[in-house]
């Protein structure tokens, strides 16, 4: 029998992440920032929780059969969530990445079981910049390897499980944790679905909640305004691309932020509040910090704190 302190595998754990109150960096300002410390799942990020939903929801729906392989591009978040669920479930598990990702997560995912197909960037990308070009590439690669292998697809960028896992999970968990004392709601975006999945659960408590969608700020692409670099540091995200996941109408707002204003809010958190995070983190607590100084002063301000620090070393996050 299973009790409430021992879990049958390591993909139970995942989920029912703590929530800390940032009061340090944001010391003097009116307002406050509460963070949900995603890179504390057992593969050290939010992306876990997606593995896991897309996963699940794919073997009750007949779609994954017993020792079928299963394949997903991926920056390496999810390829790493994937990769501890689909080894403890059995499954043989490929992702294909870019080499423009940093090294650690390839090499994390390897240590973890999968098969890992590094794709070349384009020879204009800058190693540790990922654009959208680049990542078409792995796309290509990734259903060639689905279709060969007759693999299924997780396919984070469209698969509803992305979305299920924030709206049914994450987004529940931050309104308890903030006493339902939240006006506003922001992430970075990457696939779309913890975006939309947040703001979904979120607004069903709080219908006038504030949603803010961050973005480079050389790929303004949901904006709607025009990129002036489709390369930038912000690894996972920005990949001006079009998201299926992503419900527009439930964005109240975009918010820009540069390479520079990412990696200085990175290095003060862990400094200032011992929080170990990467680039689309400082992302995150960069645009919190830029609506208490303007538009939202005074607001309780909840995101996600999404992977660790730990899969950046490779890279000039922390020199």
């Amino acid at each position: 029998m299973i009790n409430n302190s021992m879990f049958a595998g390591i993909h139970q754990v995942i989920g029912n992440t703590p929530m800390v109150h940032l009061s340090r960096i944001t010391e003097g300002l009116k307002g406050n920032i509460f963070a949900k410390l995603e890179y504390l799942n057992p593969g050290f990020s939010k992306k876990d929780r997606i593995g896991l939903q897309i996963i699940e929801e794919a073997e009750k729906a007949g779609m994954l059969e017993p020792g079928q392989t299963v394949v997903e591009l991926t920056s390496g978040n999810t390829g790493t969530g994937l990769a501890i669920v689909c080894g403890v479930k059995g499954y043989k598990f490929v992702a294909v990445m870019s080499k423009g990702n940093s090294l650690e997560r390839a090499r994390m995912m390897r240590a973890l079981g999968a098969e890992v197909v590094l794709v070349d960037q384009l020879p204009e990308s800058p190693a540790g910049q990922v654009s959208g070009d680049d990542l078409a590439k792995v796309e290509e690669v990734a259903q060639q390897i689905t279709s060969e292998r007759n693999a299924f697809r997780a396919d984070q960028f469209n698969h509803i499980g992305n979305i299920h896992a924030h709206e049914y999970y994450t987004g529940e968990e931050m309104w308890k944790q903030a006493n339902g004392e939240i006006d506003v709601f922001l992430d970075f975006a990457g696939s779309g679905g913890t975006f939309t999945g947040c703001a979904k659960a979120l607004r069903k408590h709080k219908p006038d909640i504030r949603c803010y969608l961050v973005e480079p700020d050389t790929t303004p692409y949901y904006s709607n305004k025009k990129p002036t670099n489709p390369n930038h540091k912000i690894q996972g995200g920005g990949y001006s691309m079009e998201l299926p996941l992503l419900d527009k109408d439930l964005v109240t707002d975009y918010i820009h932020i540069t390479d520079d204003e990412a990696t200085k809010v990175a290095r003060e958190l862990a400094i200032k509040e011992g929080i170990f995070a990467g680039f689309s983190s400082g992302a995150n607590v960069a645009a919190a910090l830029k609506l208490l100084k303007g538009t939202e002063k005074g607001a309780n301000i909840v995101l996600t704190i999404n992977d660790s620090g730990l899969k950046y070393l490779s890279t000039d996050l922390y020199e």
